[in-house]
């Protein structure tokens, strides 16, 4: 569902979603997170997209939640704002398909969740990563604190939420979230390379190798050699 706020490009078998609120730094809207959950439903059932691409539009891949209207909701309108956005969460979660994040300039809050809820992240080594919701007195969205602590530890995971200091990419990539740093003129090519090399695979291994790696961080060692052999068998 292309909208106003959300771009849809298929080309070959890689599906690019581009958040499309560049005034707003791409923050989230209804729209645009209805339109995501809706495309990467469709995605996930549609043999002819093999790799979903999430990028931003402008200078920034996505500033989380919207300040601006943020103010403006009631405690049951946020409700439901979350509540959308953990849908969206959960529907690239089971989706047995590879999503990629191509992250540029500037990611905070909530946006910087969405690209944690991607399979693989790849950024303009210039880009900014910041959870900034301690700078407005508020706690995580987005499964950030699911997320975080699996890939950095709970201690590092801590200070980034405390601090709400910017991250550079290379710090993250050097903590492992980030699967490349690239320079930013080169950001658009290599997600391109990356997402092509995986198209070209088995889309239904890579699938339930995926569901395999993340019922392992639940899972005890006995369950997961079980889940192999069934797979395999």
């Amino acid at each position: 569902m292309e909208t106003s706020h959300l771009l849809v490009e298929q080309s070959g078998s890689v599906l690019w979603l581009t958040l499309n609120r560049p005034e707003r730094l791409n923050a989230f809207s209804p729209e645009m997170i209805a339109g995501l959950t809706d495309e990467i439903e469709r995605a996930a059932a549609d043999d002819a997209v093999r790799v979903i691409v999430l990028s931003g539009a402008g200078r920034a891949f996505c500033a989380g939640g919207d300040v601006k209207t943020m103010g403006q909701s009631s405690a049951s309108q946020a409700y439901e704002h979350i509540g959308r956005l953990n849908r969206l969460i959960l529907t690239m979660q089971r989706c047995e398909k590879p999503i990629m994040a191509a992250v540029h300039g500037f990611t905070a809050g909530a946006g910087f969740n969405l690209a944690l809820a991607c399979d693989l992240i790849l950024a303009a080594e210039d880009s900014q990563f910041i959870l900034s919701f301690a700078k407005v007195g508020l706690v995580s969205d987005g499964g950030g604190s699911y997320w975080l602590p699996r890939l950095v530890g709970p201690h590092l995971a801590k200070q980034f939420f405390f601090t709400a200091d910017p991250i550079p990419a290379r710090r993250l990539y050097e903590l492992g979230v980030l699967s490349e740093v690239v320079p930013a003129e080169k950001l658009r090519e290599a997600t391109e390379s990356l997402a092509s090399k995986l198209a070209c695979g088995p889309t239904k291994a890579i699938g339930k190798q995926k569901r395999l790696i993340e019922h392992a961080l639940t899972a005890t060692l006995e369950e997961i050699l079980e889940e192999e052999r069934l797979v395999q068998g």
